[in-house]
């Protein structure tokens, strides 16, 4: 397959087209990887509004009533509702891991078994998280590639 890169004027809209023979598995694989990496999410911080890209953030956890972003170096609160950000981040790799942590499975370095039938992911930043029992079933799924 061969690979060419345009550059375009910051006037211009970035795009991507891929010209095949057939859509296989590798190409819709393409696909989803690039649609995974895209958008981003609004939080504030210290007052401030920030616009947070999806390959940014880590996980999002709820606490108190408020819906935090986590990413690597900093903690963003968002307005929007944790299911509200489920629904929007279904297709990006974001899974729902427990009552109140929607987790960026691009962003897991590994998972390994916990007491009482949970699981822990062990995210890229060192930080664990557990996933609870009642969504361990759909975690494996979605690992698998499958849909919950």
């Amino acid at each position: 397959m061969e690979i060419r890169l345009f550059k375009v004027g910051k006037n211009q809209p970035e795009q991507m087209d891929i010209h095949c023979h057939e859509v296989t598995d590798e190409i819709r694989e393409i696909v989803t990887f690039v649609k995974t990496r895209q958008g981003q999410l609004s939080g504030t911080l210290e007052g401030r509004q920030y616009e947070i890209p999806l390959p940014d953030i880590c996980y999002i956890e709820a606490v108190d009533n408020k819906v935090f972003i986590y990413t690597r170096e900093r903690v963003y609160e968002t307005k929007q509702r944790l299911y509200e950000l489920e629904e929007i981040l279904r297709e990006k790799h974001f899974l729902r891991v427990s009552k109140s942590l929607l987790l960026n499975l691009l962003k897991v370095r590994s998972i390994n078994p916990a007491l009482n039938g949970r699981f822990k992911a062990v995210l890229q930043s060192g930080e664990d998280v557990i996933i609870s029992r009642k969504y361990v079933p759909a975690q494996k799924t979605a690992l698998k590639g499958g849909n919950e």
